[in-house]
């Protein structure tokens, strides 16, 4: 399968798909948060596709090094070069140390990383922790021409870089019409021209974070503090590297002029960039009252929201649609994503306990086809370019062949044991190592919900179909159901 792998590669505008990297060893970095504020749902989304990406790859048997960084200084307001530090600017808010607001946005990150298990990186680099390496690397692009220093600060030479490589090959734009949209402020900066970008800024009086360095006490560039980490941990040129859409221009394609100007190589062979949130097909942002945090979405504490979600639902939400695609969020989508990830649940509890049983059913060519044709869409839906949203409608069809040998209507003899254990361990791995779903019953409540199911076996044999009602309640508060079958009574997910 690894030979078949192709990924969506952002440089070629007509989005073509690629040869597959070269195993066994991948470089990933993503552009992780800005440590100031709440996560919100765009950071989740990036960082869930990215998840899945590295969960894909380790599962076919890559060597991923996975690296998210942490910026800690260097984003000012307004994402320009002039300006107050964001974190900063907090820490003057709340009269506190900016590390103590890094840790604590930090933390709280970490925290709805979890809540939606998604698997922390390999290595989680931050800002401030690689101030010598960004000095460094300003050094060599001053020597080498394509910087120059002003009253402390050090900017990038745009349009000297794009005369001898091209400045906006990522994005697609042309300097031409980036200058020709770009109002010159006279007497108001120190750049030579409006595109330039700081790699090194001069730290006023008032500024908070600042570091000695040969132009005098400042602070990094935002763009340059990713080039340093990834080139640091990955190499100068490595495989992925992305974050959300909104990065695209100008940081990522600010990353690659660096890149180029400091080692004269390209630095990423694939870009890939996640789409941005809709809610009701409105823009989802602050300005627009129409945001609302991931905790918010779990606890339903949102005057848009008609419920809470679990964490595993909107996982589920979210890997329905491409990565490189719109999401759009509204209480229909959400909820009829809650009854489609319980109806997987449901699969993944039943294929877990199920086991290989000879019976009178006789070989169906048919049904093995189908069972190993849609074993391999998993694969194939996967290696076109990370679709979770068509592996996921091939889990459908997986768990419809689960529950016809559950209920009987498929002989496992129909079958055969080797199409049977393609099928279970399949389904279980593109459910639990692939995308990261897993059921949401805790460990230690399963005995009493096994305890409740006796007490309702007895009930029902003792036909005390008051205490029968009682016990169904008690599971459907907790959006469990009881399954009375042909043969046997059992627990479902409530879809």
């Amino acid at each position: 399968m690894i030979k078949d792998l192709k990924i969506q590669n952002s440089l070629t505008r007509q989005k073509e798909l690629f040869e597959p990297i070269n195993p066994p060893f991948v470089g990933m970095y993503v552009c992780g948060p800005t440590v100031y504020s709440d996560v919100h749902m765009g950071n989740v989304r990036t960082f869930m596709s990215f998840d899945v990406i590295n969960r894909y790859l380790r599962y076919l048997g890559y060597k991923v090094r996975y690296v998210r960084n942490i910026t800690d200084v260097g984003h000012l307001v307004g994402d320009a070069d002039e300006g107050e530090d964001k974190i900063g600017k907090k820490a003057k808010l709340e009269n506190s140390e900016p590390m103590q607001i890094v840790q604590r946005y930090a933390n709280g990150f970490h925290q709805v990383m979890a809540l939606f298990n998604t698997l922390p990186p390999d290595i989680e680099p931050t800002a401030t922790g690689h101030i010598v390496e960004q000095i460094e690397i300003v050094k060599v692009l001053l020597e080498k021409g394509w910087a120059y220093e002003v009253n402390g600060s050090v900017y990038f030479d745009v349009e000297k870089f794009n005369q001898a490589h091209e400045y906006g090959i990522l994005s697609g734009r042309k300097i031409e019409d980036l200058i020709s949209n770009t109002r010159t402020l006279d007497g108001q900066t120190d750049k030579r021209n409006p595109l330039d970008f700081a790699i090194w800024k001069n730290a006023s009086e008032e500024h908070i974070m600042r570091w000695p360095s040969p132009w005098g006490d400042g602070f990094p560039g935002w763009h340059l503090e990713c080039t340093v980490m990834s080139t640091k941990y990955l190499g100068e040129t490595f495989d992925i590297h992305g974050g959300g859409m909104d990065l695209k221009f100008p940081h990522h394609e600010c990353e690659i002029a660096q890149s180029v100007g400091a080692t004269g190589k390209k630095p990423v062979n694939y870009w890939i960039h996640t789409n941005m949130l809709t809610v009701n097909g409105q823009k989802m942002s602050k300005s627009l009252a129409n945001s609302f945090l991931p905790t918010e979405l779990v606890s339903g504490d949102h005057d848009m929201l008609d419920q809470g979600y679990s964490p595993m639902t909107v996982r589920f939400f979210m890997l329905q649609t491409h990565y490189s695609s719109t999401l759009d969020f509204s209480n229909e989508a959400l909820k009829a994503s809650q009854k489609g990830y319980r109806k997987l649940a449901n699969g993944l509890k039943i294929v877990k306990s199920m086991q290989f049983t000879a019976d009178e059913g006789t070989k169906n060519d048919q049904q093995i086809e189908q069972i190993k044709q849609t074993c391999d869409a998993c694969y194939h839906a996967m290696n076109d370019d990370f679709n979770t949203a068509k592996t996921i409608a091939e889990l459908f069809n997986l768990v419809k062949k689960i529950n016809s040998l559950h209920t009987g209507q498929l002989k496992f003899n129909e079958i055969g044991a080797e199409p049977f254990n393609q099928l279970k361990t399949t389904y279980i791995a593109f459910m639990e190592e692939v995308l990261g779903l897993k059921e949401e019953m805790p460990t230690e409540a399963g005995p009493i919900v096994d305890a409740l199911l006796g007490f309702y076996k007895n009930a029902k044999a003792a036909k005390n179909y008051e205490e029968v009602d009682k016990i169904r309640a008690i599971l459907k508060e907790n959006k469990l159901i009881i399954k009375d079958m042909k043969n046997t009574i059992e627990w479902g997910y409530e879809e």
